[in-house]
């Protein structure tokens, strides 16, 4: 949950033995499964490495090619980012009950290694573009709330310091930082 140190670091890399990848990844998709969430970064389970995966097949009636965008990101870069930047409301599971709307860029370039370690380059845009970008940020310590204005940041001073302290209402168990 957001105050959680481990969030605001930046991740590490891995090496292909490091972890029991498999039960990690399906571990991690479950957990994001559970949560009715469409990304989830290693940081928000408490893992300070540079793994996550994405599911964006529930957006859908969103944007029509999500179909099958289902995937894994090890180690991942982000090469290049183009394009016009463009507002959609952002949630995250570990500020949760908190949307804003966040700017980023429609197109980028990154470079992963997939669940087999096979290195990638690929482009993406739009919202799986979007996708990616917020969960990466998650691995070089940040999160979307950092987009917002000092005003807004201000304003959900309030709510953030009890998302900490588990003062929150969610569909799926938290650890808090902050809890007594």
């Amino acid at each position: 949950m957001y105050g959680d140190p481990v969030l605001r670091k930046r991740a590490k890399e891995i090496e292909k033995d490091q972890i029991d990848l498999k039960a990690f990844l399906q571990d991690m998709f479950d957990t994001m499964y559970a949560a009715h969430g469409i990304g989830l970064a290693a940081p928000q389970i408490g893992k300070g490495i540079r793994v996550f995966v994405v599911d964006g097949t529930t957006l859908e009636d969103i944007e029509d090619d999500m179909t099958g965008f289902r995937k894994v990101f090890i180690n991942p870069e982000i090469l290049e980012e183009t394009g016009d930047a463009w507002a959609f409301e952002e949630g995250c599971l570990s500020i949760p009950n908190i949307r804003e709307d966040v700017f980023r860029h429609e197109n980028l370039t990154i470079r992963y290694c997939d669940e087999e370690w096979n290195l990638k380059e690929e482009k993406y845009n739009g919202m799986k573009a979007r996708i990616i970008q917020h969960e990466y940020d998650h691995l070089d310590g940040k999160m979307f709330i950092d987009y917002l204005s000092p005003l807004k940041k201000r304003m959900l001073k309030g709510k953030l310091t009890n998302i900490s302290k588990g003062d929150v209402d969610t569909e799926y168990r938290i650890s808090a930082p902050l809890r007594k």
